[in-house]
């Protein structure tokens, strides 16, 4: 399916970052020499992504201001300066700067690096995804190939490829890698106040229609100080590899 609107959730504090995003969004955190944002766009722009919401509240303006200045993709802003609307508030208030339509979602902090060459994780998604038999399709990942990840398990992945919350014993667990391919319109009924994206997860369980997708690669993610120099060292030894 072809997909060219995407959603980075990217408004949260960062509290376990602190002391760093005492002083700035924890989405410009540089990883590499790239804010972690950038690491996330360049990989929606490279899968055929066009125009992208991205939710602001912590440092908004310097959000606002480095997002403005990239040349792709388009940039929507979801202002949240008044109120932070947690994952699943945040991600149904960015939709409506989108078209209805499929689009991706991802968070603002997790990447990966070292896919095949050719092979995009986000162009794989959008061309698995089928709405007429899933919600959604979330990107996972196994645990062993997950850097700065605190080894919790989220779901199982079945046979026919449906996930189901993980618990001990169940076949496959996996990490939720941090981005969606759904439809615009599978949020149209949502609250109109904050509520956790794992709602929409559970109702899609429910309904045998959450899909999962494995990421090939490495998965970083960047949720404490010491995971910033994980995530350095994990570029340094994929630089060595290549």
């Amino acid at each position: 399916m072809l997909i060219e609107n995407a959603m980075v959730l990217a408004a949260g504090l960062g509290t376990r970052l602190r002391p760093i995003t005492d002083t700035m969004p924890k989405p410009l955190v540089p990883i590499a020499g790239k804010p972690m944002i950038d690491h996330v766009l360049d990989l929606l722009v490279a899968a055929g992504i066009k125009t992208v919401a991205v939710n602001v509240h912590h440092f908004a303006d310097r959000m606002e201001a480095h997002l403005h200045a990239r040349a792709a993709p388009a940039i929507r802003i979801s202002d949240e300066r008044a109120a932070l609307m947690n994952s699943g508030g945040g991600l149904a208030k960015g939709l409506a700067h989108l078209d209805p339509g499929p689009v991706l979602v991802m968070n603002a902090d997790l990447f990966w690096i070292g896919e095949p060459e050719g092979r995009s994780n986000l162009a794989r998604l959008a061309e698995t995804f089928d709405p007429a038999r899933m919600d959604m399709l979330l990107l996972c990942v196994d645990l062993d190939r997950t850097t700065g990840h605190d080894g919790k398990k989220d779901f199982s992945l079945q046979a026919d490829g449906q996930l189901v919350r993980y618990a001990e014993g169940l076949p496959q667990p996996v990490v939720y890698a941090g981005a969606i391919a759904m439809m615009s319109t599978l949020f149209d009924d949502a609250p109109k106040d904050a509520f956790n994206l794992n709602i929409y997860f559970d109702k899609a369980i429910a309904a045998g229609r959450l899909y999962g997708l494995m990421l090939e690669g490495e998965w970083i993610t960047v949720g404490t100080p010491d995971a910033i120099g994980m995530a350095e060292a994990q570029f340094a030894r994929l630089a060595e590899r290549a």
